[in-house]
């Protein structure tokens, strides 16, 4: 999101898109743990959202809290303080991918609702006890991306379900890029297991499937390594060479629930390509769905038989800047509403899974059950009915 929402009128702008003014809200409040690169996407866009409201931000590096603390005018706090302040409702988890299920679990256990950045965790096997946990404590538990609640992902999750491109069959997905090394100052941890394409980007791609098209029920994949050393090129550390210690490309076929099969390829080690991120396939047309990275985008459509493309006007709204925080938000009007965040733990389990069947058989050659399932999310209201996030 461009410029400081603080001196914008763009929160009363989308407050009033979600139905309510910041006086007549009582938001939910929102401490922050992890100071790093996300973490000021995260407070700029959470300030448009009278659902919420960020009270404090901790990290492990004090230094870090402060400096990013001091920016938007919050206080800092170590994490255990955090954990243990009883005006903190919800905790916002965007440290790196190997703490997520420890911090999420120590926030669960403390009584206080969660939403994690993406990946839930680095496996399953990791992520079930957060899962019990959150349950026996009746805490909500979310987790990013929160993409695919966009104007982008929204208006092609509408296109499909009124039938514009017939029943669908197949498509392909797109994950094809050169490496967080050229703007990351610090990317190792996106080469370790864990991370790579399918952990790192995988959600973004995978979630918005499920969104689109329902839940995944098997899994063929391969995978290799183009680069055993990545050279930084941003920041203090530039130049400085740093093992590869995951696979960083690979070739998957997605079979879903309703017999649909997708073309699933992410890689950090392709300079550029000419692709769309996403198209699906249908028996009356084709549909060209944008970068699930980003909240809006152009959605395509050409029609059978003459192939003709044209641009769908958006149907939704949050397609203008990075809403970052629109699921922290979703989450808060859910929690008052008393039903299911979109953003549902139910859903990143089962990302999860797909994506640790997609890096760990990836030198198989027979397909992989997914045992998970999960609700395909309910769509957002249309543009002309947005009075909230129902």
């Amino acid at each position: 999101m461009e410029g400081d929402a603080r001196s914008s009128p763009r929160k009363s702008i989308i407050s009033a898109t979600f139905g309510a003014s910041p006086s007549s809200m009582n938001p939910l409040r929102v401490g922050i743990v992890g100071a790093g690169y996300i973490s000021a996407a995260y407070l700029r866009a959470s300030q448009a959202f009278a659902q919420i409201r960020v009270v404090s931000c901790a990290d492990l590096n004090p230094t870090a809290a402060k400096a990013r603390a001091r920016e938007f005018g919050i206080p800092a706090s170590s994490i255990d303080s955090l954990l243990k302040d009883e005006s903190v409702q919800l905790v916002l988890n965007i440290t790196t991918p190997q703490s997520h299920v420890p911090v999420s679990l120590r926030a669960v256990e403390a009584g206080k609702h969660v939403y994690c950045e993406k990946p839930l965790g680095l496996s399953t096997a990791e992520a079930v006890p957060l899962l019990q946990a959150a349950k026996v404590r009746e805490v909500r538990l979310g987790c990013a991306p929160d993409t695919f609640l966009g104007a982008g992902q929204q208006t092609a999750r509408n296109a499909l379900d009124r039938g514009l491109i017939g029943q669908p069959f197949g498509g392909i997905a797109l994950v094809l890029m050169a490496g967080s090394e050229r703007w990351h100052p610090n990317p190792d941890f996106y080469y370790l297991p864990g991370a790579g394409p399918v952990f790192d980007m995988g959600p973004y791609y995978l979630t918005a499937l499920v969104n689109l098209l329902g839940p995944i029920s098997q899994v063929y994949s391969i995978g290799t390594k183009a680069f055993d050393y990545r050279t930084i090129g941003n920041g203090p550390r530039q130049g400085e060479r740093f093992p590869v210690k995951t696979l960083t490309h690979f070739c998957s076929l997605l079979q879903f629930v309703s017999g649909l099969l997708v073309t699933f390829l992410a890689s950090f080690d392709v300079a550029g390509h000419g692709h769309p991120p996403i198209e699906i396939y249908g028996t009356e047309g084709t549909l060209q769905v944008p970068d699930p990275n980003r909240f809006g985008g152009a959605v395509r459509f050409c029609r059978r038989p003459d192939a003709q493309w044209e641009d769908l006007a958006p149907t939704h709204a949050f397609g203008d800047s990075n809403y970052r925080s629109l699921g922290v938000a979703e989450l808060a009007e859910s929690l008052q509403s008393g039903r299911l965040h979109r953003t549902s733990e139910a859903l990143a389990f089962h990302v999860l899974e797909v994506m640790e069947a997609i890096v760990e058989n990836a030198s198989s050659d027979r397909p992989v059950q997914i045992q998970s399932t999960c609700e395909r999310p309910r769509p957002l209201e249309t543009l002309p009915m947005i009075g909230s996030l129902r």
